[in-house]
């Protein structure tokens, strides 16, 4: 009867059921590893990393930024010691190309004589222009000019050869004496007209570096490389022994037409002289930094100094006054 005695509502052990060997192994294990398990690792590697000493490592700026910034000054310092290089050369050139020009002004002032044509002295005619490739015409330019100065004799002596040909022309065949008559005339008027009107306005171009000269020099010369296509033709009774007038000669006589076919080639070697040497002139042209501004200016600076001009302006102002006056 002694289990009937017992108070069911009493427990009669005082059990703990967390001092149990077991949970209290499973409970201490969990917390061992719950601080080691990190979801996003690839591996669930079991390493910890203290938060003393994750926090305790100082914010370090990345060294990528640095070297773009240094990157960016050190182009930055090359470009502009880059620059500055290309000025002092510019500087340079304009400082020699200055002293040039003043050594050419003494010399031609200590050699006022002209010099071109070279006559003879006895001759009552004086030389009219002075012309000295190595003292006046810069080292660059030099090639050119005298390459333009060789194209104008060629041209002469062109002209003389036509001359030639065209009185065999007109010996050939009497009707064509108007071609050894104009023949003459282009010989008399060409020579001296191309040297004056295109290869003077070069060689003072070249000289001074003059841009009104270099734009008159174009302008007529563009007109003598049209007169050489022309002559190259050859038409009839246009004074010119080309190409059309030496082969009609072919059937009636033989020996002028190989003649006129000569002074042909002349003219056409001339044309293609003049057509190459226009390019190079204007590829020198650009690089001397002329304009159509700086050619209006010397122009206008030229006529307004001339002593000619200004008589002529003076002049015609008192007339206009005078005038003015006598009608009131």
């Amino acid at each position: 009867m002694s289990g009937f005695d017992s108070n069911p509502f009493v427990d009669p052990v005082d059990v703990n059921p967390f001092q149990d060997a077991s949970v209290t192994q499973a409970t201490s294990g969990m917390t061992e590893t719950v601080g080691e398990f990190n979801p996003f690792s690839e591996n669930h590697s079991t390493t910890t990393i203290p938060i003393s000493a994750a926090a305790s490592q100082p914010a370090v700026l990345q060294t990528s930024v640095e070297q773009s910034i240094q990157a960016t000054a050190t182009a930055a310092q090359a470009n502009l010691i880059k620059q500055q290089e290309e000025l002092e050369k510019k500087a340079a050139e304009l400082e020699r190309k200055e002293q040039e020009l003043q050594n050419r002004t003494i010399g031609r002032a200590l050699n006022a004589e002209n010099n071109w044509p070279p006559l003879p002295k006895f001759l009552p005619v004086n030389p009219c222009f002075y012309q000295d490739f190595e003292e006046e015409i810069p080292e660059e330019y030099r090639r050119i000019c005298k390459r333009m100065y060789y194209l104008w004799m060629f041209h002469s002596a062109t002209l003389f050869l036509n001359v030639l040909a065209c009185l065999a022309y007109f010996t050939a065949d009497s009707q064509y004496g108007v071609d050894f008559g104009l023949s003459i005339l282009w010989f008399i008027l060409f020579t001296p007209v191309a040297f004056i009107c295109w290869y003077r306005p070069v060689y003072k171009a070249f000289r001074s570096d003059s841009s009104f000269s270099f734009f008159f020099f174009f302008f007529v010369f563009f007109f003598q490389v049209a007169v050489y296509i022309i002559q190259t033709v050859g038409i009839p009774k246009w004074g010119n022994s080309g190409w059309i007038s030496s082969i009609s000669m072919i059937g009636s006589n033989l020996p002028v037409a190989v003649v006129m076919m000569v002074v042909a080639g002349f003219f056409t070697v001339n044309a293609t002289l003049a057509i190459i040497l226009l390019k190079m002139v204007h590829s020198k042209y650009r690089r001397t930094g002329a304009s159509f501004t700086k050619a209006q200016l010397e122009f206008s600076q030229g006529v307004l100094t001339n002593r000619t001009f200004q008589t002529a302006a003076t002049s015609a102002a008192t007339s206009a006054a005078q005038g003015a006056f006598q009608g009131n």
